[in-house]
This record gives C-alpha cells, structure tokens and sequence, in this order.
C-alpha cells in the first residue's frame, strides 16, 4: 500500500526491509529521524552512542558478525568520525555497512554548510545520494548490495530537504541477506603498516570498479528531453528543482551514486550537446569532475555555492546559463511576507539555562560557548558567549585561553568561564576535562544538565537513565566522573536560584584549581516535568523599568500599562520575579489563589 513517508523515516523502512540488525547513531539534525524510525521496528537494535566516532565504530564491529548495519550522523558528525572511516575503507566489510549522513545546506540548524560529498572522495567510499523518499528506501536497499560486493561501507547522503520532506512510497516486506560468518583475517582487519599497504593498491582497484557500475546502475540516470542542444547533469534535491523548471525538455543526467563517476559515463553523456550545465548544491563537486576531462560546462558562475538552492533559484540559473529569458521567474507584486516580522531564535520560557547566562552576562565574564539550545545564550539580550565551535571545543578552549592568559598580565585568567551541556559533555567534553586537570588549568567548566539533549528533539543520553526505546538504562553520574578525573572542586546549582548560582559561580573562579560546576535543572518541555501557575503580574507597582526584560524570556512583555505575562507560555519558573525590585511579579497564579 503506498504510503507518505519523510525521507528520514523512509530510510528506516529502508534499512528494515534489507534485513539491517544494528543501527548506533548520533543525534544531529537533520539526520536524527533515521534512527529513530530504525528503533520503532523490533527486529532492529537501534541505539544512541555517545558520538560519531563510537557510532562508526560500533557499526563497522557489528558488521564483521555477517551483519548488516547502520551508523547515521549530520555532516559535522562525519568529522568527528572521520578516523575510523577512512580506515575502514581499507579493510572493508564483512556485512553491508552503510554510513548516514545529512547534509545541512542553508544552516537551518549547523555551524556550516560542509559538502560531505568531498569526504566520499577523501575516502574512496562511495556515495549514493536519494532525491526523494521512494529513492531513500531503493538506495538503502542497493548500497547493501554494493557494500557486500565490493567489500566496502557506503556513505547515504541526505539533506535537509530530503530527510524532512515527504513523498510516496510503497513499502514491501523485510528479506533477510544469506548469512556470512565472521572469518580471522588479520590481513584484512588488522591496519598495522605492513597490512594497510597491500590493502591500498585494493581500495584503487575497487574505486575503478565502482566506477564501471556507475554505468550502469540504476542509481545514475539519463533522462530524454526533446530539445537535445542542451545537457543537464544534477542529483539530489537539485534534480527536483531541475525539473520543476525544465520538465523534460533537455536531457538530464541525474546522478544517485555521486561518487565514484565513470569518466566514459560523462563523456558519452555530454557529447553532442551545445552546452552543458552542472545544477547541485554548495560546492561544484560534479562540475569539477565535468572540468576535470576538459569539458566546458557551466555551473557555479549561475548556481551559488552559499546556502539552498530552489525553484525560482534554478530557474534564474538556468535562464542565464543557456540564455533563455523565457524561463525567468514571473515578476510577482512584491514579497507577500516582508510585513511579517523576523522570530529570532530564543529559549524557551522557562529553559533553565536562561537564569545562568543571565547571571554570566552580568558578570561580564568571558564564556567559551559549545554547541546546543544553549547556544542561544549568544543573543540579545543575553549576549552571554563569546565562542561556538564544534562539540566539546568550550571545554578544550577554556583550557587553552587561560593557560595563554596566564603567560601575560591578563585579567581574562579568572575571568572566564567554558558552558557545555550534558550530552555534549558526554559526546566530547570528558577529555577535554581530563585534559584541564592533567595539566592543572585553572579554569571552571559549567555543564548545563538539562537531563536531555535538547537541540534535536529529547533524545536520551548516557545522563538521563534511560536508552533510546525509554528503557531504564545506566546513569552516568556527572559529579562523581568530575571528581574521578581529578577535578577538586565539583559544585551543583539549580539555574533557577539566581542568588546562589552568582554566588557559586564567583566563589568557584576565584579559585586557583579546576573546577566544575553543574548547573542541574530538567528541560522545561519535558513531559514529566511539571510546572507552576503563571505568573500574575502587579502592574500597579511596576515602574516600567524593563529589568525583567534582561533575560529575554518569551513570556513578557512590557506595555503602556506596564509588565503583562502570556500565561499560555509562562511555566512559573519564578526567575523575572527575583529580578523586580518592585514586587511587580511577586505571585504567581497558585499564591494568589493562597
């Protein structure tokens, strides 16, 4: 029965239906959904790993059982794992391994807009690449089949509008491969010098076989047009743009296995036409290879390397690069949404991390920031970090930023702080944390334990007791690992408690040793977390002096009439209560009823 499936979700039929038994993954958007579909189905184990790296890793171990697997990740997760993954491709497989990856062009939710296509070359892996949900489950299906016969993982590319978009789909039952059991080989599986040298010239001969199936996979497609003087060549969310545009009236090459590329593919595909022109997103990864055998195309000169391409995008492209005006995009009246004012991002009303930056932002501290909601805290009125750069860099940056303090007069030494939350600390910050107290840096690290991570949706994490079905699971207890690792001074605030919190905060950077601080409150989304009436605000003895506007809850406003509460946002966390001087948020709806 034919079904509306996301991308993501129809990548996990995907994995289901070609008899996939071990899925280890990493939260990250917009990659996040694949496993956790992959876990709804019972003959799948599908769980969170603490990072990438351990995801891979895990995955390629399941695999060497005859298995096959599934490791899934968003593009900045595949840096993290770049290790193992370029040394499995030199050992290969023993069960199909597929490695998942989303891509996030338009920064939707990312800190760049990487090309993870480049890592398939870097790698010699290849890479397919769906368009569409029906594709997502056809893909998943035939890159077991390549895995398996040509004895290598197989990167599946997705993106943000593949994963979260939906199209048809027709699910069919799950067929379980033959089979194969796990065999000693040192030579294929131990990576010393001697072993990873005859492995190589392997990875090469697979690479120009791969590149032969490229001819004639289904993966890769020609398309007829009845207009033959001008050759398209795209794939993935690009291809749907393409033919919005063009419907079939030149011939298209829509490319499904993006790497590798047979030389003779492009060349006969390209042959005869007046023009060629390369439609794909970020970089020119096709359009070098096009350039590379001295065929003259068109491409990023029309098609932006910066952020997401579309329809209306396209179509200007295209319009310049083959000069036809005919396919520019009708004038409109205007922008139908320009009197639509900007939603910046905020946290939420009763996030617990809002009090604590709060705090940090009115002691001018400098904050080495991580990656999460918490993020966040960089933004008016806040303004609370200084840094962001990829998982785990606060904690390793701190240490760096205060011993380089320490060699100069700098008054930054004591005066900075690195945040990072639970299950970050979790995917990298432990060795950074090591790394502070092996090397005696006096610097406070302020985990954000919001029992959660938060940023992707709720997925559990090795804090929160529980795995990824929901089961009762080991809880990492942060206190007593901080304290293991050797740090002397390990202290626990609640976020919402601004007094003590400032005063824990000045009492740990005064001191001369490392130190943790955690600052313990669950995310205020949680289902199991309850809250309080909404405030109820005194409008009569508020002076309008806009104080509690400083933490930037979205549950506030201040008016004419003065300070008013959107009650169906307000959770009655209490925080702007401790901020007015004037008694103008003093109760909230249950001491009024007292």
């Amino acid at each position: 029965m034919k079904k509306l499936m996301l991308g993501n979700e129809a990548a996990a039929r995907g994995l289901y239906e070609a008899g996939c038994t071990f899925v280890s993954s990493y939260p990250g958007t917009p990659s996040t959904e694949i496993t956790e579909f992959a876990a709804k189905y019972d003959e799948i184990y599908a769980e969170w790993a603490p990072n990438e790296k351990v995801a891979m890793e895990s995955a390629f171990g399941a695999c060497l059982t005859g298995q096959r697997t599934f490791c899934g990740m968003k593009h900045v997760g595949l840096n993290v794992a770049a290790d193992p993954l370029f040394t499995i491709s030199y050992t290969g497989v023993n069960g199909g391994m597929i490695i998942g990856v989303a891509d996030d062009p338009g920064m939707h939710s990312s800190q760049n807009e990487q090309d993870s296509r480049h890592y398939a070359r870097a790698s010699k892996i290849p890479m397919v690449e769906p368009a569409d949900s029906a594709e997502a489950i056809e893909y998943v299906k035939i890159a077991y089949e390549i895995s398996e016969k040509f004895d290598t993982p197989v990167i599946l590319k997705m993106c943000t509008r593949v994963s979260h978009s939906q199209s048809v789909v027709e699910p069919s039952e799950r067929v379980m491969p033959e089979a194969r059991p796990y065999v000693k080989d040192g030579d294929k599986y131990i990576m010393m010098p001697g072993m990873a040298k005859k492995r190589h010239p392997l990875v090469e001969k697979r690479t120009e076989d791969l590149k032969k199936l490229s001819e004639d996979t289904p993966l890769n497609r020609i398309e007829k047009g009845a207009d033959r003087s001008v050759a398209v060549i795209t794939d993935s969310t690009s291809y749907q743009y393409v033919k919005e545009v063009l419907g079939d009236r030149f011939d298209i090459l829509k490319l499904g296995l993006i790497w590798p590329v047979s030389d003779d593919l492009l060349r006969s595909f390209c042959e005869g036409h007046a023009k060629v022109v390369v439609v794909e997103e970020l970089d020119g990864f096709i359009e070098g290879m096009v350039r590379t055998l001295g065929i003259e195309c068109s491409g990023k000169e029309f098609f932006s390397e910066l952020g997401e391409l579309s329809q209306n995008l396209v179509r200007t492209g295209l319009a310049k690069a083959i000069g036809d005006d005919s396919l520019l995009p009708e004038e409109s009246d205007g922008d139908p949404f320009s009197d639509i004012p900007n939603r910046p991002p905020v946290m939420c009303a009763g996030c617990p991390h809002r009090g604590l930056f709060y705090i940090l932002s009115k002691l001018k501290l400098n904050v080495i920031g991580d990656i999460g909601c918490y993020t966040l805290g960089a933004i008016e009125p806040l303004n609370a970090i200084d840094t962001t750069i990829c998982m785990g860099a606060s904690v390793s940056g701190i240490h760096g930023f205060n011993k380089a303090s320490s060699f100069t007069d700098s008054k930054n030494e004591g005066h900075t702080v690195a945040v990072i939350g639970d299950s970050t600390f979790m995917h990298s910050g432990m060795t950074g944390l090591v790394n502070i107290a092996y090397n005696d840096s006096n610097s406070t690290v302020i985990i954000l334990d919001n029992s959660i991570t938060g940023m992707t949706g709720h997925q559990e994490n090795p804090t929160t007791g529980k795995n990824l079905k929901g089961d009762p699971a080991l809880k990492v207890d942060l206190e007593a690992l901080c304290t293991a690792v050797g740090i002397p001074s390990v202290r626990v605030v609640d976020p919402y408690d601004l007094s003590e919190t400032e005063k824990v905060i000045r009492e740990e950077i005064g001191k001369a040793c490392p130190s943790v601080i955690i600052s313990r409150r669950p995310c205020a989304l949680l289902k199991y977390v309850k809250h309080k009436p909404a405030i109820v605000p005194d409008q009569d003895k508020c002076i309008k002096c806009r104080m509690c506007m400083k933490i930037g809850c979205p549950a506030i406003m201040v008016t004419d009439k003065g300070v008013e509460i959107d009650h169906t946002l307000c959770v009655g966390c209490g925080v702007c209560t401790e901020l007015c001087k004037f008694g103008a948020l003093g109760n909230n709806g249950e001491e009024v009823q007292k």
